[in-house]
């Protein structure tokens, strides 16, 4: 049994609903991410998937219990929420640079060959679209090198060329690495991860392959398998 990349120990989060009560998230939940292996997560809409992954990065907290990160764990590609809205995207590449060690100027380089941002480099980020920003966030996280990486099915954006110079970049970051993947796209699940778990009504259940997730989630949605 592979070491533990993110270890999640009785994490409990709530949020309030407006007509009164809580919606649960995740119950007292204990669930090991194994270190170099490739963990899909399934959910419908509305489960909570993307705020498993910030709880995970750590931008956001639980109500109670503890996330362990044994590695340098990724900011959540194509969560908006990680740059500063009124700062240009270079402005937050800058920081991100600084905050993870990086040359600054060097990863600006790099993400802006990447992205093919241009001029829109200089813009605050609050004035992009939501595909600007998941590219500038994927941009960032492949000139990052990470043990583990968090990824939002957000980030299948841009054109088929852009997607694939993505998956080819990304494929070459996974090698060794871990990789925590949030995506309603079968076909996307079995091509990147080795395992899933379905997070469904506060629970988050792990299956030791994909295909056994996979069917599980058809009968948990009343639909044929993918």
């Amino acid at each position: 049994m592979a070491e533990p990349i993110v270890l999640l120990e009785g994490v409990a989060k709530h949020y309030p609903q407006a007509g009164g009560g809580t919606r649960s998230i995740l119950e007292a939940t204990t669930l090991a991410f194994p270190a170099g292996v490739r963990v899909g997560i399934l959910g419908p809409n509305g489960t909570g998937k993307s705020t498993l992954l910030r709880l995970i990065a750590g931008s956001e907290e639980p109500d109670s219990g503890r996330v362990h990160r044994f590695g340098r764990v990724s900011f959540p590609l194509g969560f908006s929420g990680t740059f500063h809205p009124d700062l240009s995207g270079r402005e937050n590449l800058l920081f991100l640079a600084r905050v993870y060690g990086a040359d600054p100027w060097a990863m600006v380089a790099e993400v802006m060959e990447f992205t093919e941002l241009g001029p829109d480099i200089d813009a605050p980020v609050r004035q992009y679209s939501s595909g600007m920003a998941a590219k500038l966030a994927f941009g960032a996280s492949l000139a990052l090198d990470f043990d583990a990486y968090l990824v939002d099915e957000a980030t299948e954006v841009g054109d088929a060329r852009f997607r694939a110079r993505s998956q080819a970049a990304f494929q070459e970051k996974l090698r060794g690495a871990a990789l925590i993947l949030v995506s309603h796209n079968s076909h996307t699940i079995r091509r990147l991860c080795e395992c899933c778990a379905i997070l469904h009504g506060g629970r988050l259940v792990p299956f030791p392959t994909v295909d056994e997730a996979l069917a599980a989630y058809a009968d948990l949605m009343g639909v044929a398998d993918a």
